[in-house]
């Protein structure tokens, strides 16, 4: 029989991160970094200090060299204490591709971005999505046209995550450009992953979008005009960066279903408290049963997906 239940190692450091959240992560924490539209400069130190940051890189890279499940138990932890989502949004962008580039980076960009980013000195996130396509990477019309040991980068990439705090911290982006064109019926061919200084000559940053949520971490556009960039810059093998911009999305999809289940049991937590105080024909309605039918349903839901 297989068994699901975390180990000791893995309670442990649940626990830990669990209590530095509640330390520093009040709900009135939230509201001021919801209010200011910034994540405090000593809460992404902290997260530094715990190993979160680019944990799951190899140690010798500066990271702490864990596996995903423990990155998605820090991922659950901090969508329970953040579930505006934007601390999380930080801590999984730059786990996802953060490891990516570390895997396939040359020794200068890990030098001039991962061990920064490990130290919270840095932001690494990701460039993909263009005005006319999301999910879509091989639809991408950004495009990248190699002269010499050099790269001239020219497109827009949109919704992208912390824009400002690249700008304000250093640092840059996994971006997706396309170097030749695809043969028919393999769009996905003909792509090149590079990583993007963000203050680069030639790269615009656009203005800041508005949002509903997370709205401590900013969101905006990149924009590239004859970004001239070194070889050295890009990642991996030519015409192979569809396949490293998925790798990257497939580790994104396992810490957002994490966030989303951390802020899922908060939500739920936080209703169970209502429905104690809150009374209707004489009683709390928490004692009506047709409520606890569906609060008992969900938090089997969420007890399987954990």
């Amino acid at each position: 029989m297989v068994n699901f239940a975390f180990n000791e190692e893995q309670t442990l450091f649940r626990k830990a991160v669990r209590e530095w959240c509640e330390k520093e992560l009040s709900l009135e924490k939230i509201r001021e970094m919801d209010s200011k539209g910034e994540i405090p400069k000593e809460i992404i130190k902290g997260l530094s200090d715990l190993g979160l940051l680019l944990m799951t890189i190899p140690e010798e890279h500066g990271g702490a060299g864990a596996d995903w499940i423990t990155a998605c138990i820090a991922a659950e932890e901090l969508g329970y204490a953040d579930i505006s989502i934007a601390l999380p949004v930080l801590f999984l962008v730059e786990s996802s591709w953060g490891f990516v580039v570390d895997k396939y980076c040359t020794e200068q960009v890990r030098e001039e971005a991962i061990r920064k980013a490990v130290k919270g000195e840095a932001f690494v996130g990701i460039a993909s999505t263009e005005p006319g396509g999301g999910s879509d990477v091989a639809a991408i019309k950004s495009t990248g046209k190699k002269e010499g040991d050099f790269w001239i980068l020219n497109g827009e990439k949109t919704y992208i995550s912390g824009t400002e705090e690249a700008k304000k911290l250093g640092g840059g982006y996994f971006l997706s450009a396309r170097t030749s064109p695809p043969p028919p019926g393999a769009s996905h061919k003909g792509i090149t992953a590079f990583y993007l200084p963000i203050n680069a000559d030639g790269v615009e940053v656009g203005k800041r979008l508005e949002e509903m949520g997370r709205m401590a971490i900013s969101t905006g556009s990149i924009i590239m005009e004859n970004v001239k960039i070194p070889d050295s810059y890009r990642l991996g093998e030519e015409g192979k960066g569809f396949y490293l911009t998925m790798e990257g999305f497939d580790n994104a999809r396992l810490l957002i279903g994490a966030t989303c289940l951390g802020a899922a049991q908060r939500a739920l937590e936080i209703g169970m408290e209502y429905i104690k105080e809150r009374r209707a024909f004489g009683r709390p309605i928490g004692k009506f049963e047709g409520i606890q039918f569906d609060l008992a349903d969900l938090w089997a839901e969420l007890e399987a997906l954990r």
